[in-house]
């Protein structure tokens, strides 16, 4: 049936016939996302809204091992998924920051924006990008909930952290001092694991505490020829395009773990090829200015991340040249009998 205005003026028209699509549908900001799930990363409460039911499932496995909560916070993240160009893994995103605004852009389909000190954020990321699975949860939905979380309750730390009865040690360094390997050898050997690379400091508290990822291991692929339990496990890629292997805690021969601890000394680690162990003690004030120095953050975030890494102003501070993990452990029960 013709449209009757249409017709008197000379344009033919057809009832019922699809509106067009508004500009707004074009850049996705109208999205429904109508699938919730509450999780609790570290600890902390988050709300992530969705409109795909495999984004809940990635979130379980990431954050799924904690279920009781340390703290409220009403972050919500926001997670749409949308058909690509390609069902090609993404590329690696490329991160760029100002002030509190922060971006994760892999290509034109798979991008991610926050605003830190709002918490308002958005990602798009394709069917493709979401079922890979470790490539997704690291590169963008672990990746904007601790950017969002290290905005307000903790302050990231590129440090491993181990314990041995109730006292804390941070194993700090630069890529490829040993941190991982180290930590998983402490636990093997007996000590609490908390974490393998980066350990989270509680802003806020009296004492130094750090909460971590202590129901996983991320190895590099070297790690397999220093531990034979780690030869038939895959190794995919991960953020910055460092390959990893991920292994959940309790597929491992580790009995003790611990989320959360207080830091009573931290060790920078320096590997040499002569070195035997030894431990040197460093001025105060080494680890809050060089945790500072590692900081990603910019603007007001990062003066606040400054402002917490102060805590570690007076913990015992050592500098660790090893050769192995035997000479390592060695020193580190050297030094808990110390302290």
């Amino acid at each position: 049936m013709l449209d009757r205005e249409a017709m008197a003026a000379g344009e033919p028209a057809i009832i019922g016939a699809q509106p067009s699509r508004r500009p707004q549908d074009e850049v996705l900001c109208d999205m429904s996302l109508p699938l919730r799930g509450v999780f609790y990363p570290l600890g902390y409460s988050i709300e992530i809204m969705t409109n795909s039911p495999a984004v809940l499932s990635a979130a379980n496995e990431s954050f799924g091992h904690v279920r009781s909560p340390r703290g409220h916070t009403p972050l919500q993240i926001r997670l749409g998924v949308v058909g690509g160009r390609s069902a090609a893994c993404p590329p690696e995103p490329t991160r760029r920051e100002f002030d509190s605004l922060y971006s994760l852009v892999a290509d034109v389909d798979n991008q991610a924006l926050l605003d830190l000190a709002t918490g308002t954020n958005f990602t798009w990321v394709t069917d493709a990008a979401v079922d890979n699975g470790l490539y997704f949860r690291s590169n963008f939905l672990e990746k904007a909930v601790y950017l969002l979380l290290g905005a307000s309750v903790v302050t990231d730390i590129h440090a491993a952290c181990v314990s041995k009865n109730g006292k804390g040690v941070l194993l700090c360094g630069d890529s490829g001092a040993g941190k991982t390997t180290l930590a998983y050898a402490c636990a093997r050997s007996g000590w609490t694991y908390t974490s393998d690379d980066t350990s989270y400091l509680i802003n806020n508290v009296e004492s130094p505490r750090v909460i971590g990822h202590s129901h996983r291991v991320r190895f590099r692929p070297s790690a397999k020829q220093l531990f034979q339990e780690l030869e038939s496990r895959a190794v995919t890629p991960r953020m910055e395009g460092k390959p990893s292997i991920e292994v959940p805690i309790s597929e491992l021969p580790v009995k003790e773990t611990a989320a959360e601890v207080e830091v009573h000394c931290i060790l920078y680690l320096d590997r040499q090829p002569s070195a035997r162990g030894e431990l040197t003690r460093l001025p105060s004030g080494t680890a809050s200015r060089r945790a500072g120095d590692a900081l990603y953050s910019a603007g007001q975030i990062r003066a606040k991340h400054i402002e917490n890494l102060e805590s570690l102003r007076d913990i015992p501070t050592y500098e660790l040249k090893y050769r192995d993990l035997e000479s390592a452990i060695e020193a580190l029960e050297s030094l808990m009998r110390r302290t």
